[in-house]
């Protein structure tokens, strides 16, 4: 039978490859972005106890709405901004699929979208999926800053969608102030819609603050704002996450949603509403994972990797231009194979070919296995 594919150019993701990898060689794999330590017991207890008390069925397809007002607080807390979360809160089934959910129900065929790249890599599949058309806007090393004003050459009458990530992956570049004050002025009465990535809003170092697009009023009522409990509370295979949007355009994203995954999880929905009642369960991440970036960079020191600044996310750069000439995707295979550590090559983080000798390790580990990580990295 012929298929005519709708995504013909994407195979296996190297996220998968590089853990398979890492596995058949018994490699430390800094390469998948997921801890190996454990998340909260308590956590986990408040999911059992729901499950024993037969919380078992279908959650309202909008989600708990016990959790959705907690997120509201949260919201409230951190940003200062009154959320309805009647209206504008949907539980997804992790930020992915919010991620997808967004782009299937406000992208139309022939509309354009301008992501960011190096760019997590469900933006362009999402948005070719559903018949539009990616503009990208390429960062470059070592800062991956953003040139507002060129950015401006690529907005066109067709532009329906710009998606931003901050804390960024794989770069760990942050939006600051400025950026979101230029952000303002280039869609400000335009009719633009805004994705704005933000599962790694915790994730923030060096005295910095997390610029939420739901900070910014000017922003917030074109935007729909991506989270994740998975990368919050170090549940990553749990898959779940929020979504905040104005009410016409959580409309638009439920009748998505409705028949995407229709509800979500409800005894984790139940575990998380009671578990975000003590704020310090997220408001010492950032402290938490500084931490961990300090370890490994104080594990490398004195290798030939060249960390570039991580400002956020638990992803760390590092330019290996000094140990070999090999394109990043073979070296990457190498480095797995020879030396036990596996990394991701940040050219497949672009769409275009690059080659610019960067890769990224991934530092939301135990202590122990950074270390050892070091340990290895330091003696190529």
């Amino acid at each position: 039978m012929i298929v005519s594919s709708k995504l013909p150019g994407v195979g296996t993701t190297i996220f998968t490859v590089m853990s398979a990898l890492a596995q058949e060689h018994g490699a430390i794999n800094l390469a998948q972005g997921f801890p190996d330590f454990a998340s909260s017991q308590r956590l986990s207890e408040l999911v059992a106890h729901y499950m024993r008390q037969g919380y078992n069925q279908y959650a309202p397809m909008a989600g708990l709405p016990l959790l959705r007002q907690r997120i509201a607080e949260k919201i409230d807390g951190l940003y200062g901004v009154k959320i309805d979360p009647d209206q504008e809160i949907t539980i997804t089934a992790g930020a992915t699929q919010g991620i997808f959910t967004a782009i299937g129900a406000l992208v139309n065929p022939g509309d354009e979208v301008i992501i960011f790249e190096p760019a997590y890599d469900s933006y362009r599949p999402s948005i070719e999926l559903f018949g539009g058309i990616t503009k990208s806007f390429e960062l470059n090393a070592p800062d991956y800053s953003i040139d507002w004003n060129q950015l401006r050459r690529l907005i066109s009458m067709k532009t329906r969608m710009i998606i931003i990530n901050t804390p960024q992956n794989p770069t760990g570049k942050i939006f600051k102030p400025a950026d979101m004050q230029a952000l303002e002025k280039l869609v400000g009465g335009t009719d633009i819609i805004l994705l704005s990535d933000e599962v790694y809003e915790h994730l923030v170092y060096d005295g910095h603050e997390h610029e939420s697009i739901l900070r910014y009023p000017g922003l917030r009522n074109q935007a729909v704002a991506v989270y994740s409990f998975g990368k919050t509370f170090h549940t990553t295979g749990w898959k779940v996450g929020y979504c905040i949007a104005p009410p016409n355009l959580t409309a638009e994203f439920r009748k998505v949603h409705q028949f995407n995954v229709f509800s979500v999880n409800t005894p984790v929905q139940y575990g998380l509403a009671d578990f975000l009642e003590d704020p310090h369960e997220y408001l010492g991440l950032g402290t938490f994972f500084t931490h961990k970036r300090d370890i490994f960079l104080d594990a490398i020191e004195g290798s030939r990797f060249r960390p570039l600044l991580s400002e956020g996310s638990y992803f760390q750069l590092c330019d290996y231009s000094e140990i070999s000439t090999e394109p990043d995707v073979d070296f990457c295979r190498r480095l797995t194979q020879d030396y036990g550590v596996a990394a991701i090559p940040l050219s497949v983080f672009y769409h275009s070919k690059r080659d610019d000798k960067i890769i990224r390790f991934c530092f939301a580990k135990k202590e122990e296995t950074l270390e050892l990580a070091g340990k290895r990295l330091r003696e190529i």
